[in-house]
């Protein structure tokens, strides 16, 4: 069985085996790297762009602003 390495050391090269208790990291340290970046937006989920100026719209009208 193939050990997992940790995604954000196996960016500097050391990649350290995954903990299970931070899985899929091998440390608090590298989880909160990760988190860092979410939280940064250096990551993102693809998906269907958002119309900046519509984003606000109410809770009982339709999102693409049928009526």
């Amino acid at each position: 069985m193939k050990t997992k390495t940790c995604p954000i050391c196996a960016t500097k090269l050391s990649g350290k085996p995954e903990e299970h208790r931070y899985r899929p990291f091998c440390s608090k340290h590298c989880a909160e790297i990760d988190l860092g970046r979410w939280l940064e937006g250096r990551y993102a989920i693809q998906g269907a762009p958002v119309d900046k100026a519509g984003a606000d719209f109410d809770s009982d009208s339709e999102p693409d602003g049928d009526r």
